[in-house]
């Protein structure tokens, strides 16, 4: 018997990632729904035609919210009501429900999943998964999963679903979905993206020195790779004494003492994805 889902945003970026990997797939009967023409238009193109969302929600199985962050709460107020009682909701992005935007029905589940992305260390070969860089397409990548109201029966349909929107998936890690906010966004995005950028902005300060930008790319590139293999054990050899005296002078500098608690304290996450959400 097969599930069917009702896809909301199926004609923007995710959602058409989201096509793509289920739109020939047997055991799912598929509504699109899509309001924007140049969704409808990227539709088309794959050989899908847009649904009537209200027929859509009432006979859903499943709804996936492929839908922006700050929209999920406004247009969740009228996609939740219209929902058949025992149906699941699937949100692609924890911020929605962490910030509680979406509205909870008791006799609804609510599921939340996302991706991790291809890790920086894999064993693809081809160019096509090597520049796949957000995986889903051509490269695997492990993703997150959690139950955020609903039985066990819930989470295995949930993570099945995950896993076919997202292939081609190696593990599914099971969390709450408080932990996956603590991934993204505090250490994924307050944290890492914003190291990284700073990273661009010091190359760039050595290359208004005199370094020639070619030369201060490559080093870089390099030596972003070397770091990252001996701090996360995929090296088995340690920094050399200068490089570690190095960095305890760098992380001094650069760190304020309680940057720990300031991006991953509690009330600090809930105002980030209360902001992300409106």
């Amino acid at each position: 018997m097969s599930t069917r889902i009702a896809l909301m945003g199926a004609g923007g970026k995710l959602g058409c990632r989201i096509t793509d990997n289920i739109k020939d797939l047997a055991h799912y009967q598929v509504d699109y729904i899509e309001i924007t023409e140049v969704g409808q238009a990227r539709l088309t193109e794959k050989g899908v035609h847009v649904s009537p969302e209200s027929e859509a929600l009432a006979h859903a199985d499943v709804v996936i919210l492929a839908l922006p962050d700050k929209l999920i709460g406004k247009l969740s107020q009228s996609i939740v009501p219209q929902m058949k009682a025992g149906a699941m909701v699937v949100g692609l992005d924890p911020a929605a429900a962490h910030a509680e935007v979406i509205p909870l029905r008791e006799d609804l589940s609510y599921f939340v999943t996302h991706p991790c992305h291809p890790p920086v260390f894999h064993d693809e070969t081809t160019p096509e998964a090597r520049s796949d860089w957000f995986g889903g397409v051509y490269a695997k990548h492990h993703i997150v999963c959690a139950l955020h109201q609903g039985s066990e029966a819930d989470y295995q349909l949930g993570e099945s679903i995950a896993r076919d929107i997202f292939a081609p998936v190696m593990d599914a890690y099971r969390i709450t979905v408080e932990q996956m906010a603590i991934l993204e966004p505090a250490l994924s995005e307050t944290f890492t993206a914003t190291l990284i950028t700073a990273m661009k902005e010091a190359m760039d300060e050595a290359i208004k020195m005199g370094v020639p930008a070619e030369a201060a790319e490559a080093f870089l590139m390099g030596y972003i790779r070397v770091p990252l293999a001996i701090v996360f054990g995929y090296a088995d050899f340690p920094f050399s004494d200068g490089a570690q005296l190095a960095i305890q002078e760098g992380y001094e500098k650069i760190f304020r003492p309680d940057w720990k608690a300031r991006i991953f304290d509690r009330e600090a996450l809930k105002h980030s994805v209360q902001q992300i959400t409106h």
